[in-house]
């Protein structure tokens, strides 16, 4: 039986999975009146912190001009984050740098503007498992939120660090894709040996289903450069420059801010998901996630080519050319 805290975080995320999206104000780009539209996307949890700060601080108001209408669409994972996009439903917003490059690949219209999050990402093993290091996890399977994900590619690179590959690649690890909010119930019926997670699924994961943290956030993959989350823009929307910028100028007033009151933003985090979800995250989870992750706008652009590197190993992508993918001339410009 799982505990309390735990059934109430596994039904916010189970409505949060059911919202398709919230829009402030609606529009494409505008309403006849000169009115235009910027329509901001992110995932309701918390390695998007930054746009969910942003948001309730009211910094795209401020930095965007009256006559700018924002909505926001809110999406449960980098995929369908990516097929908004490119269905113009999202112009701007946070997403896992996996998908971002998968979609770049195949058309270069998209760019990584800005980091968002480093870290949020663990790697925890199962009691029954009596897995006690990462070379264990030979003949073991491993749950990832989805096939692609930047868990996905953080887990490769950390199986590859000990000479162990997934099946899908001629190796001995099962790789199995589960939703993280499905990790504790696989746990407790040793469905799965191992969780390749984020925050504050590694935390719930250790406190409530016997979980053994096996690489902590700043040991798993990267390490503390382990690029979890990243603002992406379409490229039509980078040539309005001054809507960028004034994005750009929102982010970084809200990155700022959480690195400065970590306490106070998790409140505001955790009082925005309950809004979306008319249910309220256990605080604890919550202090414990923001611990083992880093609000930054620093982009590691080693590390995104490697990303791309194992992506294309994984044959999730064709190639690995990922040249024009980061811009970050624009931030440059917003931070002066």
């Amino acid at each position: 039986m799982l505990k309390k805290p735990m059934f109430s975080l596994l039904i916010s995320v189970l409505f949060i999975g059911i919202l398709s999206g919230c829009a402030q104000s609606g529009g494409d780009e505008g309403n006849g009146s000169g009115e235009k539209t910027v329509k901001i996307g992110y995932f309701p949890n918390l390695t998007h912190s930054a746009t969910i700060v942003a948001l309730e601080k009211g910094y795209f108001k401020e930095e965007f001009d009256k006559d700018v209408k924002i909505e926001t669409k809110t999406v449960s994972n980098g995929g369908l984050f990516m097929e908004a996009m490119a269905t113009k439903a999202i112009d701007v917003g946070t997403v896992g740098p996996g998908p971002l490059l998968n979609f770049y690949v195949k058309n270069p219209e998209y760019h990584l503007i800005s980091g968002a999050v480093n870290g949020g990402a663990v790697l925890v093993a199962s009691k029954a498992s009596n897995i006690k290091n990462l070379a264990d996890l030979d003949g073991k399977k491993v749950t990832i939120p989805v096939i692609g994900s930047t868990q996905d590619v953080m887990l490769r690179k950390a199986l590859k660090d000990v000479d162990l590959k997934p099946k899908t690649n001629g190796g001995t690890v099962d790789l199995y894709a589960a939703a993280p909010a499905d990790t504790a119930s696989l746990f407790v019926q040793k469905s799965v040996d191992a969780a390749a997670t984020q925050e504050p699924w590694g935390y719930v994961l250790e406190n409530q289903a016997d979980g053994k943290l096996l690489l902590d956030w700043d040991k798993f993959a990267w390490g503390k450069e382990s690029t979890n989350t990243v603002v992406a823009a379409r490229e039509d929307f980078l040539k309005k420059g001054d809507l960028a910028k004034s994005y750009l100028r929102a982010h970084k007033k809200a990155v700022d801010f959480i690195q400065n009151n970590p306490e106070e933003s998790q409140d505001i985090v955790i009082k925005h998901l309950k809004e979306l979800t008319g249910k309220e995250l256990n605080k604890d989870e919550v202090t414990a996630a923001f611990s083992r992750l880093k609000v930054t706008t620093d982009v590691n652009e080693q590390v995104i080519q490697e990303m791309a590197d194992i992506s294309k190993d994984a044959k999730y992508i064709p190639s690995n050319d990922i040249k024009g993918l980061i811009n970050l001339e624009l931030l440059k410009e917003a931070s002066k």
